[in-house]
């Protein structure tokens, strides 16, 4: 008998073949089959595919991910696993899945005049028009393998509208828990959120899991609808464990004066990879798209994003920052594409990298595509180690080498969760990543 740690298997059979036995909605039939024949159609990436050149996928083959996870009893009670994503001081109501599965203990009710939260299993017949009328109309699944494999699995997923002309101070959190203890599964997570005119809401995205090995794979995507002078923060947070295998897409499409203030946070796996697309469609339009990725061990993490400017009067600010420790590798792939008719673009990408061992690795790549000839663009990279000098000066103010080296790198991040707009979002995530740096609270006592 094949030992299971050492057989291979064809995920991609394997992803098809769940796709075609998955039980869902009727109405949402025809954006399955279509996304099934995309998948089945497009080409496997491999190491000479370019946006995939270093992110390999062979940890798909290492464990059978053809099954969903079963619904049973949660391996900690609900007070610990909601200890995993509350956020102390924030107003939030909750929508709580837990390996793939909605848990209505753990999720809040929510009945607000401002935004309507529903999963499309529970839209009534207006809310599966609008859901219809946008779902997959903002992602291009041709061009994104794992975005027609989140389709062609699709039985569930959350919808949230902002509603016209009004303001939600509440953030609407999106949960995805998993749990050890469990047979290899996937899980197929979906979101889309519309932000009519005028309005203006907060998205937290959260993807935790306990601390047991886990032996998950998350496909998620999400879709933004941003219409005309609509503000949406959204907040993407991916602290899983570190045994994670996840795959994610968001996909924006910005109005006209429409305004998106977006950041991530990840935390390296056995591979993550998110892919981040903004289209800008309506004239003064403006993207703050920010983030920050900290693999160590022998943890992978990819970022690959694209800014479409297509029409003039846009702005574009993106910043991400990256602390490579261990054996870890990271890849940061930005591009800003200005087309022709997109005059007056200002747009900036800042990509820096930070260094903690000799054998850690990063691959960044900034890109400029511009086609307009009146415009204001600005890319850049760099990758060092820590400062010898901010060093010496600080060992000379009686610092150890180590709690130094945890302030100087935590102090290269804090400068981004500074400018967060949700305070109490900056305090849950400092001590998180903090503790990445040093394991005793002694050496981080004068940066939390």
């Amino acid at each position: 008998m094949t030992d299971v740690a050492t057989q291979t298997f064809d995920y991609a059979s394997q992803a098809l073949a769940l796709a075609q036995n998955i039980d869902g909605p009727d109405w949402l039939a025809d954006l399955r089959k279509d996304g099934q024949q995309v998948f089945e159609g497009h080409a496997w990436p491999t190491r000479k595919t370019e946006h995939w050149k270093h992110t390999s996928l062979n940890a798909l083959t290492k464990q059978d991910y053809s099954k969903l996870a079963g619904t049973g009893a949660l391996s900690l009670d609900d007070s610990e696993a909601q200890l995993l994503y509350q956020i102390a001081d924030l107003e939030a109501l909750q929508l709580v899945f837990v390996n793939g599965h909605f848990s209505e203990a753990l999720s809040s009710d929510i009945a607000l005049d401002t935004v309507e939260v529903v999963r499309f299993s529970q839209a009534n017949d207006t809310q599966q028009a609008v859901i219809k009328q946008n779902l997959g109309k903002i992602t291009v699944n041709d061009e994104h393998l794992f975005s027609a494999l989140n389709a062609g699995q699709l039985s569930d997923g959350v919808f949230i509208r902002f509603l016209k002309n009004k303001k939600t101070d509440q953030v609407i959190q999106v949960v995805h828990l998993t749990t050890s203890g469990q047979a290899s599964f996937s899980v197929n997570a979906r979101l889309l959120v519309v932000a009519e005119a005028g309005s203006q809401g907060t998205v937290l995205e959260s993807f935790v899991s306990d601390s047991g090995s886990q032996s998950a794979l998350v496909n998620s995507l999400t879709e933004c609808r941003i219409e005309d002078n609509a503000k949406l923060f959204h907040y993407r947070l991916q602290l899983e464990q570190e045994d994670i295998v996840h795959i994610g897409g968001m996909h924006v499409q910005l109005n006209a004066g429409s305004q998106l203030e977006s950041f991530h946070v990840g935390l390296g796996g056995k591979v993550k990879r998110v892919d981040v697309v903004v289209n800008h469609e309506g004239s003064g339009a403006h993207c703050d798209l920010k983030g920050v990725y900290l693999p160590q061990n022998s943890q992978h993490i990819d970022y690959h994003t694209c800014i479409e400017h297509k029409v003039p009067h846009c702005t574009t600010d993106e910043v991400f920052r990256g602390i490579m420790a261990d054996q870890a590798k990271a890849v940061f792939n930005g591009r800003i594409h200005i087309h022709p008719d997109a005059q007056k673009t200002l747009a900036q990408l800042n990509n820096r990298n930070l260094l903690l061992s000799n054998k850690a690795e990063i691959y960044t790549k900034p890109e400029l595509e511009i086609y307009a000839d009146d415009v204001r663009c600005a890319h850049g990279a760099t990758i060092a180690q820590l400062d010898d000098k901010a060093m010496s000066y600080m060992l000379s103010r009686g610092i150890s080498r180590q709690e130094a080296e945890v302030m100087m790198s935590f102090g290269f991040i804090n400068e981004l969760l500074n400018d967060l707009a949700h305070h109490p979002i900056q305090e849950k995530l400092r001590p998180i990543l903090a503790e990445l740096f040093g394991k005793d609270d002694s050496l981080t006592r004068h940066i939390l």
